[in-house]
């Protein structure tokens, strides 16, 4: 009898999460469907999380509250939430601060993939306990 192939645990950047619920018909679709489908478990923290939702506050979307809710509702019901231990594990330094807490999320999480387009996170692969990979090499991972 096959073993039942297990969901990857992962890291997506605030980026992408916000592309791929505001550009509703996007390229970035497959990743919303992967996470709605079971097929990946996405890792949230709360800094993190506090990101996102500052992020779509931001006036250039134009998003009223109620669109921000409704957004927010397509993503987090889906995520597992991981608590930060007291002492932040090791990471690799990173160019970008406000990238260290992504890395922290996957360390803390054991993330199978961080998956982002933040070159300087991209620039870690191969440095970090896991791939650190765009979302189309992500899909391509689904996809085996």
């Amino acid at each position: 009898m096959p073993r039942a192939k297990r969901i990857p645990r992962v890291v997506i950047d605030t980026n992408l999460v916000l592309s791929t619920l505001v550009f509703v018909q996007g390229r970035l679709t497959p990743l919303r469907l992967a996470w709605q489908g079971a097929q990946c478990q996405p890792l949230l923290s709360s800094v993190t999380a506090a990101e996102l939702i500052r992020v779509l506050a931001y006036p250039k979307f134009k998003l009223t509250s109620a669109d921000q809710q409704e957004l927010l509702a397509d993503y987090l019901p889906y995520c597992t939430t991981v608590r930060m231990p007291p002492q932040p594990p090791a990471t690799p330094d990173c160019r970008d601060k406000f990238d260290l807490p992504f890395l922290l999320l996957a360390v803390a999480g054991k993330a199978d993939y961080l998956v982002t387009g933040d070159q300087d996170l991209l620039a870690l692969d191969g440095q970090f306990v896991c791939p650190i990979i765009t979302a189309d090499q992500f899909m391509k991972t689904l996809n085996k």
